[in-house]
């Protein structure tokens, strides 16, 4: 007796093949796994229109043949014969969303390439004529070659015709795969062409906003304008940064300002009134009062993704990470480690070649995280003078802009070094569907402001405040004994520690000062701008606290060299002590680690330095 046919559901994720394939097996279901690997094998069964039973395999979300991930690798094996322990599909039942055909075609013309038979569903039909857009299901067809059935998986709608388009494909006699057809071998640009003049050709009519969306994409993902398009957005980001953020971060500071001279007036002075004033308040408050510009640059990348833009600009960064070998998945992770290195690197447990995975763990910290933008902040604010570029934009900006840039630049090269050696072996793209352009949800943009203030001001009331205390206390004692001319700062064990570190940091332009802020930057970034507070404090303690007169000292105290200098460091440093730890944790061992900690260093120490003599040679 012979088995009864078997057809296979394929399709782009998020095409409603499930809901087809449930649609047309009801309850006749089994789940179990494909041999060797935790892919899950979704089987049923149906009846054909003149009874015929056939077995049907709804296969895992793909987006072409060229599989990169173990799901899709199944699909792949599966629908070519290649799968152990399944034969080879009689037939195939190919499910596009109707909404978004140009994307989905382009796995479809590979699938009609293979020479089996198939039927196309043109599924969620329903909910493209809801947003304007009239398909011709004939003329699909027809640019196609194979059958074309409209389909609403969800109402059971068009599944009669389905199973009747099926019954004339299933028929005895072995099936068999073609590989001389030119569209298994093409590249994604030329499928994506093909695809794309296909869904053209299908479309009756379709609404303004989906034109609009056409002609705005024709720009933002062009790889000469895109990309002019996004550098533009993104120093208007920085120019913000500064332009928005400045009056809101002054009264903040006029705020500890405030709080500090209420303490200092109720307090004798003494050991205590000291670690209130010049450890807390001063240490504590320095790093706060950049609150203001860390949401504004969130606000700023909440909105983008809101408003579907951000896809559009992973898929410009696609073209050019894949130049220096870095696989297209490892765009999410970079792009979380903007943020924070710590889940960006966790992130990367999606890129399932181990190469790639390590190579985009290695660079992550390379990506400017937010922990960043108070450094910058006051460094830039304090030595790089307001002055308008013609007329319009702010110098400060730039520069914060340019320093966001020099970290990607920095990424990428390492990212090709680090394939061409350590890591070598081929780069994978990735394949993504773009979402409709549409107006953000501002209650959840609140809500995403709300939760990176909340994250801010726990580390700000933790990690940055214990940090911080312990610093003050290695920066107040010892006492140098009355009448010595020995500075507090100098005398102390901090003090000690630094000057004895600072020779090895002399040739790159750094002084007591920045050498007493990289130790305990090591916590956490922002602690840089609090030891550096912390530290002014205790060598004059009369002085009041507040953003201003930090930036009155740094500028009378570094010269513009230094302060470049100090800049450069951070953008190639090493990461915070919880980047090292989780970086651990996910190369199972302190190999890479290692690794990386001691390329970053090297890279900051040699650009640091490389940029204060290339100022001094400026007369900077």
């Amino acid at each position: 007796m012979h088995p009864a046919p078997l057809v296979a559901l394929v399709g782009n994720p998020n095409a409603g093949k499930s809901a087809l394939f449930n649609a047309l097996t009801g309850a006749r279901q089994k789940v179990g796994n494909y041999p060797g690997v935790t892919v899950e094998r979704h089987a049923g069964r149906t009846t054909l229109a003149d009874g015929r039973p056939v077995e049907l395999l709804d296969l895992p979300g793909a987006y072409s043949l060229e599989p990169s991930s173990p799901d899709e690798r199944v699909t792949r094996d599966v629908i070519t014969g290649a799968q152990a322990g399944e034969r080879l599909p009689d037939a195939l039942v190919v499910v596009v969303d109707a909404a978004n055909l140009d994307n989905h075609l382009r796995f479809t013309l590979q699938l009609i390439a293979l020479g089996l038979p198939l039927v196309v569903a043109l599924n969620m039909i329903d909910l493209a004529e809801r947003d304007g857009l009239k398909l011709d299901a004939a003329a699909l067809e027809r640019e196609l070659g194979v059958p074309v059935i409209p389909t609403v998986a969800v109402r059971k709608r068009g599944i009669d015709a389905l199973k009747d388009a099926l019954d004339s494909l299933v028929s005895p006699g072995a099936t068999a795969l073609r590989s001389s057809d030119p569209a298994l071998h093409a590249d994604i640009a030329t499928l994506q062409r093909r695809a794309r003049q296909i869904a053209v050709a299908a479309t009756v009519s379709e609404a303004p906003v989906r034109r609009w969306t056409h002609t705005f994409d024709a720009v933002a993902l062009h790889p000469v304008f895109g990309v002019v398009l996004l550098l533009g957005i993104l120093f208007l980001m920085f120019q913000a940064v500064f332009g928005a953020g400045g009056a809101p971060a002054d009264a903040i500071d006029a705020g500890f300002t405030w709080l500090e001279g209420i303490v200092t007036a109720a307090m004798p002075e003494g050991v205590l009134r000291s670690l209130i004033t010049d450890g807390i308040i001063k240490g504590v408050g320095a790093v706060i009062v950049f609150l203001p510009q860390i949401l504004i640059l969130f606000f700023f990348i909440l909105l983008l993704e809101a408003s579907g833009y951000m896809v559009r600009a992973a898929f410009l960064m696609d073209r050019i990470m894949a130049s220096v070998g870095l696989s297209g998945r490892a765009f999410i992770p970079l792009l979380s480690s903007f943020a924070c290195a710590v889940p960006g690197i966790m992130a990367t447990r999606t890129i399932e070649d181990e190469k790639d995975r390590l190579t985009t763990i290695l660079i992550a910290p390379l990506m400017t995280c937010s922990a960043r933008l108070p450094v910058y902040t006051l460094i830039i604010g304090a030595l790089i003078p307001n002055t308008k570029i013609v007329g319009v934009f702010g110098l400060q900006g730039l520069v914060m802009f340019s320093l966001y840039v020099m970290g990607l630049v920095g990424a990428f090269v390492v990212a090709l070094v680090l394939r061409r050696t350590v890591t070598r072996g081929v780069s994978s793209g990735f394949l993504m569907e773009m979402p409709k352009y549409q107006m953000p949800n501002w209650r959840d943009i609140a809500i995403g402001l709300w939760t990176r203030c909340e994250i801010f001001l726990k580390r700000a009331g933790t990690i940055i405040a214990v940090t911080t205390i312990v610093l003050w206390a290695l920066l107040s004692f010892p006492k140098p004994p009355a009448g010595s001319p020995v500075s507090a700062v100098n005398y102390s064990v901090a003090g000690r520690i630094a000057n004895g570190i600072e020779p090895a940091f002399r040739p790159i332009g750094f002084n007591r000062d920045i050498v007493l802020a990289l130790i305990p930057a090591m916590a956490a970034r922002e602690v840089a701008v609090a030891a550096i507070a912390t530290t002014y404090a205790v060598d004059n303690p009369g002085d009041a606290a507040g953003d201003n007169q930090m930036r009155a000292k740094l500028k009378s105290n570094w010269s513009l060299a230094t302060a470049l200098a100090f800049l450069m460091w951070f953008v190639f440093a090493p990461q915070c002590i919880s980047t090292i730890a989780v970086t651990r944790r996910e190369t199972n061992g302190w190999k890479w680690p290692a690794f990386m900690v001691g390329y970053l260093f090297t890279l900051a120490y040699v650009a640091a330095g490389a940029t204060y003599w290339i100022a001094r040679g400026f007369g900077l």
